[in-house]
């Protein structure tokens, strides 16, 4: 029988050792509970909103603490570039929290989210890529580029989509969040094409393993998907000088981003298929699968967004049927997560020592 000691020392280690992208979590129901949203089934998706503001809050908590009790172990995963791009999730989670909320009406707590989740952005813009990266003495740092990179992408495109959905809301300040979403949809459009050749070139250089090709390699879909979703909603905004300037361009580079990404599918399927079928790489429960989660129903709403934006029926179809296998990978997902908390919080296998690396 499991003591409460037993339980202590487990939470302990979890948060010890709390997967930076674990904001992935947050990502992923909010985007699944705004796709099903707009399929109809709005008593759903307001479950899958409430259980995101509950994650995000154990999360947000969970990770605060290990600041404070843990600084050696946060600050090992900001100099690691295999894991320090996963606090871009953070970013990500909270505007697409935002992004949610705004869609009840509480634009005054989306608001809120978008300050918190635009300064993250701009600060560990800075601080991970230096950490991670340039401020690193073994080279060549490319070798440890890997998926979650692109998470940094999805950082900036989530801005975007948070400015852009708050500016026809406002009475004020709407030339602000035009300049915001350009420019944080700008960044977000070099910063994928810098991370892509950064992640092809360790793919091309060096040895590929089965258990190299992690879930968050289906980031790069995500990220188009999301670039997609912010692009539709620049060019939905109300006339501004930015956006007038942009609107073109904007709504031409995201179908050529959705087009990008949906031939991305079909290569991720073939390399979960190289690492768990050919040679057997186990397939169970991980943090990093919400990287998966994602993208997934990204791309379903950035089909949807996109079709009614620039009128394409068949691409609003296929986001709306994405949307389903979404639902559905979220479901599993959200069940394997359930039952790994059990055994790992509530009844932990005894011994485990507190300083244990879980990575």
């Amino acid at each position: 029988m499991t003591t409460s000691s037993e339980r202590w020392t487990a939470v302990r280690h979890a948060v010890a050792n709390l997967t930076p992208g674990y904001f992935a979590l947050v990502m992923a129901t909010c985007i699944v509970s705004i796709g099903v949203q707009a399929n109809g089934l709005t008593g759903l998706s307001l479950v899958l909103m409430w259980l995101a503001v509950a994650s995000y809050v154990v999360l947000l908590a969970a990770t605060v603490w290990r600041a404070v009790a843990f600084p050696a172990e946060l600050r090992a995963d900001f100099m690691d570039p295999r894991r320090g791009f996963g606090f871009f999730t953070f970013v990500a989670g909270t505007d697409v929290l935002g992004t949610r909320i705004a869609g009840t009406g509480r634009y005054d707590l989306a608001l809120g989210l978008l300050v918190v989740g635009g300064l993250a952005w701009f600060v560990l813009g800075y601080i991970v890529p230096w950490t991670a990266v340039l401020g690193r003495e073994n080279r060549p740092v490319v070798a440890d580029a890997n998926g979650t990179w692109f998470i940094w992408v999805v950082a900036s495109q989530s801005v975007a989509v948070l400015a852009a959905a708050l500016e026809p809301a406002v009475e004020t300040g709407r030339r602000e969040l035009a300049l915001l979403a350009i420019c944080s949809w700008s960044v977000g459009v070099i910063l994928y094409a810098a991370v892509g050749i950064f992640v092809a070139a360790r793919l091309l250089l060096y040895p590929l393993r089965p258990t190299d090709l992690t879930p968050p390699y289906w980031v790069a879909m995500g990220a188009t998907a999301i670039t997609v979703v912010a692009g539709a909603r620049i060019v939905e905004m109300a006339d501004a000088p930015m956006v007038l300037a942009t609107r073109g361009l904007i709504a031409g580079t995201s179908v050529v981003f959705w087009a990008f990404g949906s031939w991305l599918i079909l290569p991720l399927i073939a390399a979960g298929w190289w690492r768990h079928v050919v040679h057997r790489v186990p397939l169970r429960y991980e943090p990093t699968l919400w990287s998966m989660v994602f993208p997934l129903g990204m791309y379903g709403v950035a089909g949807q967004y996109l079709g009614a934006a620039d009128h394409l029926p068949i691409v609003e179809g296929v986001g709306r049927s994405e949307t389903w296998v979404a639902l559905a990978v979220w479901a599993v997902t959200f069940v394997a997560m359930l039952v790994h908390l059990g055994r790992t919080l509530l009844w932990p296998r005894r011994g485990v020592p507190e300083t244990a690396s879980v990575r």
